[in-house]
């Protein structure tokens, strides 16, 4: 039995609307069940188009084609 639940899961698709500040989003996320098992990281998803969380190894990518105002 593998102890990161989220290992396998797939990437969480991301809108402009769901980050926050400077192109990130926040990991853990209001709608994983298991909130409060790491602490709260903000991950870069502007930069590479996709961040991944350093404690759950959960993936943040932008859907295709999404633009973020202020970013190339």
């Amino acid at each position: 039995m593998s102890k990161n639940p989220t290992a396998n899961q797939p990437p969480v698709e991301l809108v402009a609307s769901d980050l926050m500040g400077p192109g990130v989003v926040a990991c853990p996320n209001p709608k994983m069940t298991l909130w409060s098992t790491h602490p709260k990281v903000y991950i870069d998803v502007v930069t590479a188009g996709e961040g991944k969380c350093p404690y759950c190894s959960t993936v943040y990518r932008l859907k295709a084609g999404e633009v973020v105002h202020g970013h190339h």
